[in-house]
C-alpha cells in the first residue's frame, strides 16, 4: 500500500476524493438510519410480527452477499465513479418504493434494490477512501470517514424521530438526500481511482478466511447494527416507550459512534495484536446487552450505556477496515473490501431473523439476549485464535 501511495504523489491527503467517497457512504448511514426504524415502525403499525420484520429487513443482507462478489468486475469495466452514480440513482428510487408499493410483498424486491445499490456504494467507497490516505494517516482519514458514516446513522434517527413515520414526508426527505450524494461524486470525478485487470474472483472468495477474527468482526458486527437498528423500535415499543422517545436512543447509539471512532481508529494503529481490541470490543457489546434488561425502564440509563456501547460495538468495523489498508492495495484491495462487505451483509441477513425470532419465543429480553449470544461467540472464537496463534493477526 505504500507503494500505491507514493505511487499517487506525495503524503498529503487527496481531500477533494475523500470527501466524495464518505459522500456517498454518508447517504448509506441516512439512508439505514432513517429507513430500517421507518420501514419497521410501518410494519409494526401494520400488525406484522417480529419474525415476519425481521424476515424482511434480512433480505438486505442477501442483497449484499449478492451484490458483493460482482462489485469489483462491475467497477472494473464500467468505472468506479459511473457505478457509483447508477447506485445512488437506483437506491434513491428503491426507497421512494415503499411508500408507493400497494402490496407488502413488493417490499421485498424493494428492499433487494435498496441494499444492492448500498452494498456497491459501501465497497466503492471505502475503496476509494483507503487508496486516497497515504500510509501514515490512514487511522485518520479511516477515522473521519467513520465519524461521519456514523453522524449518518445518527442523523437518520433523528429525523425520524423529527417527522415521523406518517405520510411521503420521510421517504421524499430520504430521496433528496441520497440524490445529492451524487454532487460530490461528479465532482471528483478525475480523482476516482482505477482498477485494471480481469475480473476473477479468486482473492475475493480467499480473503473471507484469511483473516477470520476480521471477518467474523463485521459479521457480528452487519447483525448487531441491523437487527438492532431494525427492531431496536419494536423493542422500545414492547416495553413502553414511545415512538420518539426509542427513535432518540438509536440517535444516541449513534452519536457515540461519532464520538468514540477516530480514538479507537488511532489506538489501533498503535497496538500490536488487533484481536485484542477487537475482543475488548466485543466483551464490552455482551456487557451492554447484559445489563440492558436492568436498566431498561430508565430512558437516561438506557441511553447513557447505548452511548458507550454503539461506539465500542462500531469499533469492530473500523479496525477490520484499517488493517485491510494496511495489508492490501489496487484492485486487491477493492477485493478484500468486497469480502469484508460481504460478511457484513450475512451478518445483516441472519441479525434481524434471529432478533425477530428471540424477541417472539422470548418476549422483549429476547432482543438482548440474542445480541449477546451473538457477542458471546465470538469472543469464543477470536480467544481460540488467540491460544492456537498467539502471534498472528
Amino acid at each position: 500500500m505504500t507503494e500505491t501511495a507514493a505511487a499517487h504523489g506525495d503524503s498529503a491527503i487527496r481531500w477533494l476524493a475523500v470527501s466524495a467517497a464518505i459522500a456517498s457512504i454518508s447517504a448509506v448511514g441516512i439512508a439505514i438510519g432513517l429507513g430500517m426504524p421507518l420501514l419497521s415502525v410501518i410494519l409494526e403499525n401494520r400488525g406484522y410480527s417480529a419474525t415476519v420484520i425481521g424476515a424482511n429487513t434480512a433480505v438486505a443482507g442477501l442483497a449484499s452477499i449478492a451484490a458483493a462478489p460482482i462489485t469489483t468486475p462491475l467497477a472494473t469495466r464500467f468505472g468506479v465513479v459511473p457505478t457509483m452514480l447508477v447506485m445512488i440513482v437506483a437506491g434513491a428510487f428503491a426507497f421512494i418504493g415503499f411508500y408507493f408499493a400497494p402490496a407488502f410483498w413488493m417490499w421485498f424486491p424493494l428492499r433487494a434494490i435498496l441494499h444492492t445499490a448500498l452494498t456497491v456504494l459501501f465497497i466503492l467507497s471505502e475503496f476509494w477512501i483507503n487508496t486516497s490516505a497515504p500510509p501514515h494517516r490512514r487511522g485518520l482519514v479511516l477515522g473521519v470517514y467513520a465519524t461521519v458514516l456514523s453522524l449518518g446513522f445518527a442523523f437518520g434517527p433523528w429525523l425520524f424521530a423529527r417527522v415521523g413515520s406518517d405520510g411521503f414526508l420521510p421517504f421524499g426527505i430520504a430521496f433528496a438526500l441520497v440524490i445529492a450524494a451524487a454532487l460530490p461524486v461528479l465532482a471528483a470525478w478525475r480523482q476516482s481511482p482505477a482498477m485494471h485487470g480481469e475480473g476473477h474472483g479468486q482473492g475475493f472468495w480467499r480473503y473471507l478466511l484469511l483473516v477470520p477474527t476480521a471477518t467474523a468482526a463485521v459479521l457480528v458486527f452487519g447483525a448487531v447494527e441491523t437487527g438492532g437498528f431494525a427492531l431496536f423500535p419494536v423493542y422500545g415499543s414492547r416495553i413502553g416507550y414511545s415512538e420518539a422517545d426509542a427513535a432518540l436512543l438509536l440517535t444516541v447509539v449513534g452519536l457515540g459512534n461519532v464520538i468514540l471512532q477516530i480514538p479507537l481508529g488511532l489506538v489501533s494503529d498503535r497496538i500490536h495484536d488487533r484481536r485484542l481490541l477487537l475482543a475488548g470490543c466485543a466483551v464490552i457489546g455482551l456487557a451492554g446487552m447484559i445489563v440492558l434488561p436492568f436498566i431498561s425502564a430508565n430512558w437516561m440509563a438506557t441511553a447513557a450505556m447505548l452511548f458507550v456501547w454503539g461506539g465500542v460495538v462500531a469499533g469492530l468495523y473500523t479496525i477490520g477496515l484499517a488493517h485491510l489498508g494496511s495489508k492490501l492495495s489496487g484492485r486487491d484491495l477493492a477485493s478484500a473490501n468486497a469480502a469484508f462487505v460481504f460478511c457484513y451483509g450475512l451478518g445483516m441477513l441472519a441479525g434481524p431473523q434471529a432478533i425477530g425470532i428471540g424477541m417472539d419465543r422470548l418476549g422483549p429480553n429476547g432482543f438482548a439476549i440474542t445480541l449477546a449470544v451473538f457477542f458471546a461467540l465470538y469472543i469464543v472464537l477470536v480467544g481460540s485464535r488467540i491460544s492456537a496463534a498467539p502471534v498472528r493477526r
